[in-house]
């Protein structure tokens, strides 16, 4: 059963038996963020997946993210992937592996050299550097996550608060149950149920993995049956 943002509010005031004086709207709200943000670090879901196409600079081995990465909801929340085709001819696409700086740096001392680029990292918030420097205007398939817009008194649905009511009800009893410094035990419990809903997302999320011959491009070879 859905939820909605004033359902969850009471929901929280209810579980807690605390008053709105107590935790007040700003409150809970961080509660609601909190336990968003926990959810979305803990498993992946498919619905926010999606790309996003950039261009390298010939000679420069930084690229600015669309958007930055870590901008308002609705935008870019994080790179999965990074793959890049020449700007012309056979568009043969080539996956970078993502590193750390350190070690692009010693990898790739010389950034006035040029080759077509092997390797990315993040260089800031909003700023991926590959390396080698790029010795083309490579076009850039990223990979990414979408951040979802989030429950809030402005945004009264969401998509957790449709598909996964009981596990952000669950994470935002934890973080209340935190914050009033109530019994352990029921701290516990409120975490048990978390884990176990949380438990159930990911395995719906992993049934849309399953490998299927259709999927993932292989052909199905006919069973020659022999005539009876």
């Amino acid at each position: 059963m859905a939820t909605t943002y004033s359902e969850l509010t009471q929901q929280i005031l209810d579980y807690t038996e605390a008053s709105s004086d107590v935790l007040t709207s700003t409150i809970t709200n961080d509660f609601i963020e909190h336990a968003e943000n926990r959810i979305f670090r803990d498993v992946d879901i498919d619905v926010f997946k999606s790309h996003q196409s950039a261009n390298l600079t010939a000679s420069n081995p930084f690229l600015s993210l669309p958007g930055g990465s870590r901008p308002e909801p609705t935008s870019l929340g994080t790179v999965r992937t990074m793959q890049i085709f020449a700007p012309s001819g056979t568009p043969t696409r080539s996956f970078l592996e993502q590193r750390d700086v350190s070690y692009m740096n010693e990898y790739w001392p010389d950034r006035t050299a040029t080759a077509e680029p092997r390797y990315w990292a993040w260089w800031d918030h909003n700023t991926i550097y590959v390396a080698p420097t790029p010795d083309l205007a490579y076009n850039v398939e990223l990979g990414i996550t979408r951040l979802p817009t989030r429950l809030s008194s402005s945004n009264s649905t969401s998509w957790l608060g449709d598909n996964a009511p009981a596990l952000l009800l669950y994470g935002c009893l934890a973080e209340a149950f935190k914050f009033l410094k109530g019994p352990a035990q029921m701290l516990q419990i409120y975490e048990q149920s978390y884990q176990r809903a949380l438990q159930e997302l990911v395995i719906e999320q992993q049934g849309r993995h399953r490998r299927d011959e259709y999927m993932h491009g292989a052909l199905r070879t006919p069973l020659q049956s022999k005539n009876p």
